[in-house]
């Protein structure tokens, strides 16, 4: 999947290596301009090749190696116009949130492994319909925006067609504080935790529960999604965070593996969901 994101990078990284070659101090090749730099010969390839994304400080410190601070500015220019990476929810859901749920269809379908981390809501891939669609109704309440949860709650369920796929695994985390959100009637609540009990043992399907009580190595933070090694996605309420470049991407799987190590899996999982779901009065 190529994104504007990864075609903007890939434009200043072009540019960076015309700078380079076209030095006033001479061609320089791209192992002398790392040593004029002090950087590993690795970080100039990353970079001219848009496989990496570059600090301003790393723009400002290219163009004077290359003898063309003149340059900066441009180069800043570039970098601030990566925006295509920060997708704001306003202009997302301008037309509701079935084409959003569209367009995750077709990426998830591209995808063979999801590594997901959630701490606030059930996980989409798992979600019943009624608690889908209470969550897309409240969501549409507090940005203002079309309502359209009935066909949003068809486009996700399709999606999880992909949980009955041969080859594909779904390995999602759940913090347990996700279990107890009450975003729904206690009944709507129930249910998808009764589906929940279901899941455990499906082939496709790795689901771990964070307990309240597990000693954690990191603080919980955001949710979370690695499709594959290609994207990570970010949820925050203004906007969703799509993060392409592979040292962003490996530190995120760090993340989850570190939530991994907390979690509790198979017979223990469902003890924690049963526990929550005895806890709910129906």
């Amino acid at each position: 999947m190529s994104t504007d994101y990864q075609r903007a990078r890939a434009d200043l990284g072009h540019r960076l290596r015309e700078l380079r070659v076209e030095s006033p101090a001479g061609r320089l090749t791209g192992t002398e301009l790392a040593q004029r730099l002090g950087w590993p010969q690795s970080k100039v390839s990353k970079l001219e090749n848009g496989r990496q994304t570059p600090t301003d400080s790393d723009l400002r410190a290219w163009a004077e190696a290359v003898g063309q601070p003149a340059a900066f500015p441009e180069l800043h220019a570039r970098l601030k116009g990566f925006e295509s990476h920060v997708r704001s929810w306003r202009r997302r859901l301008a037309a509701g949130h079935a084409p959003v749920q569209e367009q995750w269809n077709t990426l998830i379908r591209e995808t063979r492994t999801l590594h997901v981390w959630d701490n606030f809501a059930v996980n989409g891939m798992l979600q019943t319909a009624d608690y889908a669609r209470n969550l897309f109704e409240r969501y549409a309440d507090f940005r203002r925006s079309p309502r359209d949860a009935e066909d949003a709650v068809r486009a996700r369920m399709k999606r999880q067609e992909w949980l009955y796929r041969p080859g594909r695994q779904l390995k999602t985390l759940m913090w347990e504080g996700a279990l107890r959100a009450h975003a729904c009637p206690p009944e709507v609540l129930a249910a998808q935790l009764d589906r929940l009990l279901g899941v455990v043992g499906m082939d496709t399907v790795q689901l771990g529960v964070v307990p309240w009580d597990a000693p954690l190595r990191l603080p919980p933070g955001n949710g979370f999604w690695i499709l594959d090694d290609r994207l990570v996605t970010v949820e925050d309420w203004h906007a969703a965070l799509w993060l392409d470049d592979a040292e962003t991407i490996a530190l995120y799987r760090r993340v989850w593996d570190t939530f991994a190590e907390s979690a509790v899996y198979g017979a223990e999982a469902q003890q924690v969901i049963a526990r929550v779901r005895r806890s709910i009065k129906v």
